[in-house]
């Protein structure tokens, strides 16, 4: 069961959450993507002050022989809360809690729950540590849906910009979670995708595997920067403030001609969804 449990918790690994941010945010509600992205890191970067101001352990630290090592890879840092049950329960129910729909609501409980208790059976967090995500989870995915982040004027680059500031005076020590975090709360904050999701299956598949392709060749080319400059805050920062940028700016401009623009415009929700 080892092996399954660790097919089930990879599901919450930051490859998968990219994947959906992305796709959610071309082909079903771009708008509603970037309030979920903000959402997302806002998230994000309260996971990591709990889980590094608290520092709790998690069960195999007085036990090693209740994680495997594979399992124990996949553990970093302190125990509570959760990261994979708390990210997992923002983006899906947050998905769910914007377009509405009954069974996107089943759909993303089930997997928030067998997420959730992966983490369990591979002996990675304690129950409380579950319980706690899941409550952050649920509380930054209502944020997703009723909250809308300024897009315009000052509110739009003032909050990157804080970002930055924060990330230069951040000490060398700083977990990698939090640069990785402001990264996205800026990089999401920036952003002003006024494009329209395509409407037929060639041009979904198109911008799908094109999109993925040019996020991903970024993600792992600045993935490659030597160990020394990488993990530089505000290196940290930069980097997955440029992903977020390409995934919502570059890719709708390259592939313009599925994604076509709505200047001035935001996309409302599909409405098959109200």
């Amino acid at each position: 069961m080892d092996s399954f449990w660790m097919a089930v918790t990879n599901l919450g690994r930051d490859e998968v959450f990219i994947v959906a941010l992305a796709l959610y945010t071309w082909l079903v509600w771009p708008s509603g993507g970037r309030n979920l992205g903000v959402a997302f890191a806002l998230s994000y970067l309260v996971n990591s002050a709990l889980k590094y101001g608290l520092d709790l352990p998690r069960p195999f630290f007085s036990d090693p022989s209740v994680a495997s090592e594979a399992a124990k890879a996949t553990a970093g840092g302190p125990g509570l809360p959760s990261g994979h049950t708390q990210m997992s329960a923002t983006l899906w129910f947050g998905i769910a809690a914007q377009l509405g729909r009954r069974w996107l609501w089943v759909a993303a409980a089930l997997l928030v729950a067998v997420v959730a208790v992966s983490r369990l059976a591979l002996g990675v967090h304690y129950p409380s540590d579950v319980v706690v995500g899941l409550l952050l989870g649920g509380l930054f995915a209502y944020a997703a849906a009723r909250s809308h982040f300024p897009e315009h004027d000052l509110g739009r680059w003032l909050p990157p910009a804080l970002v930055l500031v924060v990330a230069a005076v951040l000490p060398a020590n700083t977990p990698r979670e939090v640069g990785a975090g402001l990264g996205l709360l800026a990089g999401f904050w920036v952003t002003r995708p006024t494009f329209a999701p395509p409407r037929d299956l060639a041009g979904r598949l198109i911008v799908a595997v094109a999109g993925l392709v040019m996020v991903f060749a970024v993600y792992f080319g600045l993935s490659a920067l030597p160990d020394a400059l990488k993990d530089l805050t505000v290196v940290r920062v930069l980097r997955y403030a440029l992903l977020v940028v390409v995934a919502a700016e570059v890719v709708p401009a390259v592939l313009r001609r599925w994604l076509p623009a709505q200047t001035g415009v935001t996309v409302p929700a599909p409405q098959a969804v109200h």
